[in-house]
This record gives structure tokens, sequence and C-alpha cells, in this order.
């Protein structure tokens, strides 16, 4: 029978270093499917951001990216000739141990990004057709961009200063060419803009992109990938959330119109 540990999340993780002397370790936090797990190595099929931790941190990070106990089995598995440890059964793995662990609080989204909600097909929606294409970005993604950032409300006002329905700060949205940030139709086609240049930038990368649109070119650079921020992560994920709802409302949406 598996026994129940009330561990510190982040040895649930190094369970498989423990024999080695006490450095950085790097842990992977994967997504597949909308579930988050973690691992010593990068599980295959799910996308994983690799997260160096101190292990002499006083305060352990919360590498969920989520708050709120987590529950669930640590299992182990061969993969590439060694041992690896990690919180999703795969085939192959074995079970370890149970655990229940609260990650830190208040490492969650920052205030503003709310629920996902539905998605708003209507608001706009000529505007966001039109800048989607001048800038050959998906028309659903720059929906769920504007959704995640302000609920697609073009007063909208950051505590950190961004304003307007894309949520640029006052410099981005003079450089895309944005002189009122809280008309929509502006806000919208500069948001397009610079999300086009970061796709590009990426090589159509979406996360890598919307990570850079929420934490800045420069942390995505310095970290070589997703940065280990609980807000940026869990924003890349609600990104991509609504980035499949839009997708899948607007194609009822298209289906609905040609049976007209």
């Amino acid at each position: 029978m598996l026994r129940r540990f009330a561990l510190p999340l982040l040895m649930l993780a190094l369970l498989a270093c423990l024999s080695e002397a006490a450095q950085a370790r790097v842990i992977y936090r994967c997504v597949r499917d909308g579930t988050v797990s973690l691992s010593t190595a990068p599980e295959p099929g799910s996308k994983c951001t690799a997260q160096t931790v101190d292990d002499n941190a006083a305060k352990l990070p919360n590498l969920w990216g989520i708050n709120g106990t987590q529950k669930g089995t640590l299992y182990e598995r061969e993969q590439d000739g060694k041992l690896v440890y990690g919180t999703r059964n795969l085939p192959g793995s074995r079970p370890v141990l149970s655990f229940t662990v609260t990650p830190p609080p208040g490492a969650t989204a920052h205030v503003g990004l709310g629920k996902i909600g539905s998605p708003q097909t209507k608001v706009h929606a000529d505007t966001f057709k039109a800048a989607a294409r001048a800038n050959k970005i998906d028309d659903a993604w720059l929906r769920a961009v504007a959704h995640a950032e302000s609920n697609l409300q073009a007063d909208a006002v950051s505590p950190k200063g961004a304003l307007g329905m894309m949520q640029l700060m006052p410099a981005t949205a003079r450089e895309y060419r944005v002189a009122d940030p809280f008309s929509a139709t502006q806000s919208i086609q500069g948001g397009a803009r610079f999300l086009g240049s970061l796709l590009r930038r990426y090589k159509g990368d979406r996360r890598l992109a919307a990570a850079a649109y929420n934490a800045g070119i420069g942390t995505v650079t310095r970290y070589k990938g997703i940065p280990p921020y609980a807000e940026t992560q869990a924003y890349v994920e609600k990104v991509e959330a609504l980035y499949g709802l839009y997708t899948t409302a607007l194609e009822k949406k298209s289906k609905g119109k040609l049976k007209l």
C-alpha cells in the first residue's frame, strides 16, 4: 500500500536526486490536455518548460503555477536509460507514493486575469478579424489574448499601467502606432501588430509569444523559454485554453452562417 506524505512540493520532483550534493535542480513543468504535472525529465507527449530551483532556497517556489492543495501520486519510470520521477502516470510508470501538498499562496495570475469565462465572439468581431488577417495571425488567438488581458474591456487599466483592451504599456502602444489606447479599434490593431511580431520572432510558437506578451521579450530571452513565474505560466495556459474555446466558437459560428 502506498504511504501518504505531506511533503514539501519540491521534494516530489527531486527524489531521483536525493543522493547527490545540494545544488540547483532543473524541474520540468509539463502540460498536456489542460493538466499540469512535475517531472525530473521532459515528458514525452507533453509541453514541458524547465525551471531551475535552488535546493538551499528559504522558500520553495510554486512549480504548479496554481494555488490550492494538490493531490496525486509520484511515479518512477525509465526514460532514455535513466530513472525519472514525475506526477503523471505514463506508460511503464510505477507508483512510489501518494501525496497531498499545498503550494505557497499568492502565486496565481495577477489580479485582472480572473476566470476564463465564455467566448465573446460578437465583440468587435470585424475589427478582430481584419487585424488578425492584416498581421497573419489567428483570429481566435488574437481574441484569446484580448480576453485574457482585459475580458475585452476597452477602458481596462492594470495596476502596472497597462491600458485598453489589449493592455498595452504606453511605450508599447507608441511603438505599435496606438495613439489612443482606450480606442478598442486602435488597441486591437496595435496588439495584433505586437503579437504578429512576437510570432515571427518565435517562429510561430504561440506559447512563447504569449509569455513574451505577458513578461517581456527580455525575460523570455533570459530564461530561454517561458519564465518560471507563476503569473506568466498561468497566463500562457489561460490564453491556450481561451484559444481553444474561441476556435471552436468561431468554427460553429462560421458553419452556422454557411447553412443559411
